[in-house]
């Protein structure tokens, strides 16, 4: 017996957002995968420098920063779901919920370089080399997630504009920067 979706079951199962941005999501996290890849074998073979480096980073900050992104990601999945039901305006203030983690994260992780240098952690000491290239391409990635989640907020404005996959783009966006901080977050802080 094979199963077959009603007719209005089918116009609700889709690939959400547009197909460019799932290509340009695989190949940033291609380019992460990279990045992660390179700084495990390093990691390998420096395991005492690296380990001794990272015991500097401040795993509560790393902690408040992942519950910040995973909490501005939860504003964009309700931000999507209220753009998908029509509640334009409610959608506009949980992308500006989303919005806020962002810009929160930015200001903790810049805070949070700024004592590592001070502490004398500059790009002379391997691990540092890496935390500082990886954790900045990240807040760049960060920073135009803002972009695009003002993108959003200026389709969701606009009556005559108003399309769901732009709205579900950004929010795909956006939740690849989260799962990019879980990764290096993960990588750099916890594992030891």
């Amino acid at each position: 017996m094979t199963l077959t979706a009603r007719p209005e079951q089918r116009r609700d199962e889709h690939l959400p957002g547009d197909n460019d941005m799932w290509v340009m999501v695989l190949g940033d996290m291609i380019i992460f995968a990279g990045y992660f890849i390179v700084f495990m074998i390093y990691r390998s073979m420096h395991a005492r420098e690296f380990l001794a480096a990272q015991e500097h980073l401040d795993v509560n900050i790393g902690v408040v920063n992942t519950v910040i992104l995973l909490t501005s990601s939860w504003f964009v999945v309700r931000a999507v779901t209220a753009a998908r039901a029509g509640r334009s305006a409610q959608a506009i203030r949980l992308v500006y919920g989303g919005g806020l983690g962002g810009v929160l994260f930015m200001a903790l992780k810049g805070y949070e370089w700024v004592a590592k240098i001070r502490a004398g952690h500059g790009n002379s000491e391997m691990f540092y080399s890496f935390y500082y290239v990886v954790t900045g391409v990240h807040l760049i990635h960060v920073l135009i997630g803002l972009i695009v989640l003002g993108t959003v907020v200026r389709e969701l404005r606009n009556p005559g504009r108003r399309r769901a996959t732009v709205v579900e783009s950004g929010a795909i966006y956006w939740h690849m920067v989260d799962l990019l901080w879980v990764i290096i977050f993960a990588l750099f802080y916890v594992m030891r």
